[in-house]
Order: structure tokens, then C-alpha cells, then sequence
């Protein structure tokens, strides 16, 4: 195998290493949005699942970053006002419930 051919290999690996490091740190991060999800709503896992995607696609906003926002309100108790108004519908639509901290129902 010439010299090249083994560095263009390593190259791949290395870039495929860096993927899946990603892809797990991402899959982490959905998980326990969605285990937020859940305990929220008290609906299950599937429909979690389900919750987060059509907070993504109603808000036009990547699934891993609707997740990472919803950890972030998780430890620090703030929310983009989008995301909120798009979980809250969601969440009804799963089942009837209110986000702590939202302004009660008129």
C-alpha cells in the first residue's frame, strides 16, 4: 500500500471517529429531553419522541437543538418563548398539562 493511501485511510477513520463521538453526545442529549419530556407531560417515551419532533418541525428548529434548549430550561428554568408556545401545543395535543412557570389559562 503506498505511503498516501495509508494516511487517506487514517484520515477517513479519524473523521468517522469524530462522527459517531458526535452522533452518541447527540443521541445522549435527545434522550434526556425527551426523559424531560416525559416527566412533564407524564406521557410516555414514544410520545415524547413524538412531542420533541413536532417541536422541531413547528419551530423549524433542529431536533438536537430543541433538545439541548429544553436541558437548558431544565437547569436554568428560561425557555425561547417559540419552543414554550410549540411544547406547550404539543403537549396538549398528547395529553392536557401546563409547563411550570407559564402564565395560567385564561
Amino acid at each position: 500500500m503506498p505511503a498516501d493511501g495509508g494516511s487517506d485511510r487514517i484520515f477517513e477513520l479519524q473523521e468517522e471517529v469524530l462522527q459517531l463521538k458526535e452522533a452518541v453526545v447527540s443521541h445522549a442529549v435527545v434522550d434526556q429531553a425527551i426523559g424531560m419530556v416525559v416527566a412533564l407531560g407524564r406521557i410516555s417515551p414514544d410520545q415524547g419522541w413524538a412531542v420533541l419532533k413536532e417541536v422541531s418541525q413547528h419551530t423549524n428548529i433542529k431536533l438536537r437543538n430543541v433538545a439541548e434548549l429544553i436541558l437548558v430550561w431544565g437547569r436554568r428554568g428560561v425557555m425561547p418563548e417559540e419552543i414554550r408556545a410549540a411544547l406547550e401545543d404539543a403537549l396538549d395535543r398528547a395529553g392536557p398539562t401546563q409547563i411550570p412557570g407559564s402564565p395560567p389559562e385564561a
